[in-house]
């Protein structure tokens, strides 16, 4: 689809992946971006239209597939790292982990597949990660929520074929954001993950595999499991 004359809903949108979406969104030629977040009095940038969106809150998540009723794109980014250790530690982050990136996907995703019906069609991105498919002893709760949002995108592409809906999910490995600023590995700038998501939205490609780590694994799960396992 073009990204042209479009109108976009990026979760998520203040900072880090989400703020190099909306950003791409309007280089592209989108006519509107809703910035989806949870205080949209902090948010500064040029361009971008402040969209209150607590993807946990239903009720927001409602508010905002009204106001944004003309959406063409709808780019599923809110997502946190919250979760303990696999044998230690509260299990509280861990359901917040669940209820933000995989329940908070499903409840955006619920509410405007219709508005996506309505404007014919458009496109349903969810950023997902290497982590949907690799397992992780230092974040496991965040490696199950991501699994469980790949599968939901999944069903989405599923569901939403018929409706002429896109549904793309994005796979990349260690993103440079503030969340992986004490962790020394390479990693990709916010801004590359942006620009193949919207080469992708305009090839109508299903998935983005973002980089090395991301075709890597994603090529090795048809292999055995100690393809996939990470080595520390």
């Amino acid at each position: 689809m073009e990204i042209e004359g479009s109108v976009a809903v990026v979760t998520g949108a203040n900072r880090g992946i989400g703020l190099a979406f909306s950003r791409a969104l309007l280089a592209r030629g989108a006519a509107r971006v809703y910035a989806g977040v949870r205080r949209p009095e902090d948010l500064t940038e040029p361009g971008l239209e402040p969209l209150l969106l607590d993807v946990t809150h239903h009720d927001q998540v409602a508010a905002a597939a009204r106001t944004a009723s003309d959406a063409t794109i709808v780019v599923n980014n809110a997502g946190i790292q919250a979760g303990p250790p696999l044998l230690e530690g509260s299990m509280d982050g861990a359901r917040r982990e669940l209820e933000v990136n995989y329940l908070g996907t499903w409840a955006v995703s619920r509410a405007f597949a219709p508005v996506l019906a309505a404007n014919g069609g458009g496109a349903l991105v969810n950023m997902l990660s290497v982590a949907s498919w690799r397992p992780n002893s230092r974040f496991p709760s965040y490696a199950a929520s991501k699994s469980a949002q790949w599968s939901l995108t999944n069903a989405l592409r599923i569901a939403l074929r018929e409706q002429g809906t896109l549904v793309v999910g994005v796979h990349v490995g260690w993103v440079d954001t503030d969340a992986t600023a004490e962790i020394d590995v390479p990693k990709t700038d916010p801004a590359e993950v942006a620009a193949r998501t919207m080469d992708a939205i305009v090839r109508d490609e299903p998935e983005v595999l973002v980089d090395d780590t991301a075709r890597q694994v994603r090529a090795a799960l048809s292999g055995p499991l100690d393809l996939i396992s990470p080595t520390a």
